[in-house]
């Protein structure tokens, strides 16, 4: 499903930088209700999201929520030791 308006991706060289709209895409259904703080988030992209979840989780990182699968992918949150979000997102496999 399209959502205009909710949802940009910047390109530069070799970076590339998304923004969405809170509640827009997986990533923003994944994770609950927002914490203090916002969702303000960077996204690392992935192919084997499974993969680097399970990683993390043996390395005892706190996740916001459980993976979510919608929109363009799939997603989940990560906390980093200060509490920091970032996005784990791996783009649907055709």
């Amino acid at each position: 499903m399209h959502n205009p308006g909710k949802f940009a991706a910047l390109l530069r060289d070799d970076l590339t930088l998304y923004l969405s709209a809170p509640g827009a895409g997986s990533g923003g259904q994944a994770g609950g209700d927002p914490k203090p703080g916002g969702w303000n988030r960077f996204m690392i992209v992935t192919n084997e999201i499974d993969v680097l979840i399970e990683r993390l989780r043996r390395a005892d990182a706190r996740f916001r929520g459980e993976i979510s699968d919608g929109g363009a992918g799939r997603a989940i949150l990560l906390e980093d030791p200060s509490g920091n979000v970032i996005e784990l997102f791996e783009f649907k496999k055709d």
